[in-house]
């Protein structure tokens, strides 16, 4: 067993620092456009939530759209996230 010295230990990146409220912006892909904004703001309520797409795939299969929003914490930054990458037609959520 080779011990690595302590310069070449893999580092873990440091957490960033939000500042609270913040504008925040979600990536949500999947396949159904209209059905993707539905979903995006039942889980941004009762914030106010801006959608903009943002690409689509080369066969049109799937479409990524930006939500943007101010957050007010970070407890409900992640309650969105959640909300948004377990609906079922959400395939990603950046």
């Amino acid at each position: 067993m080779k011990i690595r010295p302590e310069s070449q230990k893999p580092t873990t990146p440091e957490r960033p620092e939000i500042e609270y409220p913040c504008i925040w912006i979600y990536t949500v892909i999947g396949e159904d456009k209209a059905l993707l904004k539905e979903v995006i703001v039942t889980a941004c309520a009762p914030e106010e939530v801006t959608i903009s797409h943002s690409k689509s795939s080369s066969g049109g299969k799937y479409h990524s759209l930006n939500a943007r929003l101010n957050v007010k914490d970070e407890k409900t930054r992640l309650t969105i996230f959640q909300a948004l990458k377990c609906h079922p037609t959400v395939k990603l959520v950046l």
